[in-house]
């Protein structure tokens, strides 16, 4: 979809989910509406095997033009799934590697035979910008050796970790390198949103995508969430949307998700919406983010 036709269609739906033009911190004007003129970063995307054949690359890329999302972070299970969405659109793919892949999932990966040359096979074949999105489900500190080297490599690289877990493997991480790249997949998805406060604050260079999060920063009524928008303020220079599309229900839902991010963005004001919307995105990873990268690949 093109510039115009976005943005028409966007008007459309924001009269549709009732928009209203709450000022977000009582001072500030929301940017309403102009929300979408605003091109987006989707921090987190997946393109897994069962996608492959119902959503081919092309029609991923014309779910991204449709609803205005310009480039986007990918990693999938397994890795060809990103490497397939990268070399269709190199302009407006940024991968990264997901240590998933045969018998290595979510629950077992850092336990499987062999995970620290997959990591670094892959790293030195594709330009990966990142490693993850993995999960770290129970800390377990005899993966301490493991963790070490995925450090190294991430560090030599200059790329980040992007991590699903709560706050303690975060913590974990960091006593492992202070200097190691985080992004916290979903902040932290079932952490309250103090303790998420209380990590982004703990750690100054911690970035976290707002994945799956939508509906606790919405909160009820017209007025978003207050922990989140105190979350959102005061670490507006951190965040990054994300739609994560880790089952087919969620390309399905693509529209909609984007849309629910375009609802809480609307009621920010137009810096701290810019920012979470694309500009976080732009100094992160070093790219031009506009609305003329639609339709392009």
């Amino acid at each position: 979809m093109r510039r115009e036709h976005l943005i028409a269609a966007g008007a459309y739906i924001s009269l549709v989910m009732t928009i209203a033009p709450v000022s977000a911190d009582g001072t500030h004007e929301p940017i309403g509406e102009d929300v979408w003129q605003l091109p987006l970063f989707d921090a987190h995307v997946h393109y897994k095997e069962p996608a492959w054949d119902r959503y081919p690359v092309k029609s991923v890329i014309e779910l991204m033009d449709e609803n205005g999302v310009a480039m986007a972070l990918v990693s999938s299970t397994p890795d060809e799934g990103t490497i397939m969405l990268w070399e269709y659109a190199p302009k407006r793919i940024i991968t990264e590697l997901r240590p998933y892949h045969g018998a290595a999932g979510s629950s077992n990966w850092t336990k499987s035979d062999g995970m620290d040359a997959y990591l670094e096979g892959r790293l030195e074949q594709y330009p990966h910008e990142g490693i993850g999105e993995f999960h770290i489900r129970q800390l377990d500190t005899s993966d301490e050796a493991l963790f070490r080297k995925i450090i190294s490599m991430a560090k030599e690289r200059d790329i980040y970790l992007h991590v699903h877990s709560g706050t303690e493997p975060i913590r974990w991480l960091y006593g492992l390198d202070p200097d190691v790249k985080i992004i916290w997949a979903h902040a932290g998805l079932g952490t309250p949103a103090p303790k998420v406060y209380a990590l982004m604050e703990e750690f100054p260079d911690l970035l976290a995508d707002t994945s799956l999060r939508e509906y606790n920063i919405l909160g009820r009524g017209e007025n978003l969430d207050p922990q989140w928008l105190e979350i959102i303020f005061d670490f507006q220079d951190r965040l990054m949307i994300g739609s994560d599309t880790w089952v087919n229900s969620q390309w399905d839902s693509y529209s909609e998700i984007i849309t629910m991010n375009r609802r809480w963005l609307s009621k920010m004001p137009r810096d701290v919406a810019e920012k979470i919307a694309y500009k976080n995105a732009e100094r992160v990873f070093g790219r031009d983010i506009s609305l003329e990268q639609i339709g392009t690949r």
